[in-house]
């Protein structure tokens, strides 16, 4: 008996798509704010091909400099914001 319906409680799995559609994925939403999004999906796109990250590597590499420029941009505007807060003394 088994192979009968699943119980009451695992009805969850039914809504879960119009939950999907409301909200996004939160390591999208950070990679969105990066600028990285289509290099992150080319990353992705190429892994559903091949499922094999080797075969890879040129998405990846341009995922990683778009995520290093990203992150050297906001590291140069964190040090601007700190050197125009005057300090008390």
């Amino acid at each position: 008996k088994m192979s009968s319906a699943a119980p009451r409680g695992h009805n969850w799995i039914r809504s879960q798509p119009a939950a999907d559609e409301d909200s996004e994925d939160p390591v999208d939403q950070m990679i969105s704010r990066t600028g990285c999004m289509a290099s992150h999906h080319a990353v992705q796109e190429c892994m559903a091909e091949h499922q094999d990250w080797r075969k890879c590597q040129d998405q990846v590499k341009a995922f990683r400099e778009c995520m290093n420029q990203y992150q050297k941009h906001k590291l140069e505007e964190l040090q601007r914001r700190q050197k125009q807060v005057p300090t008390d003394g």
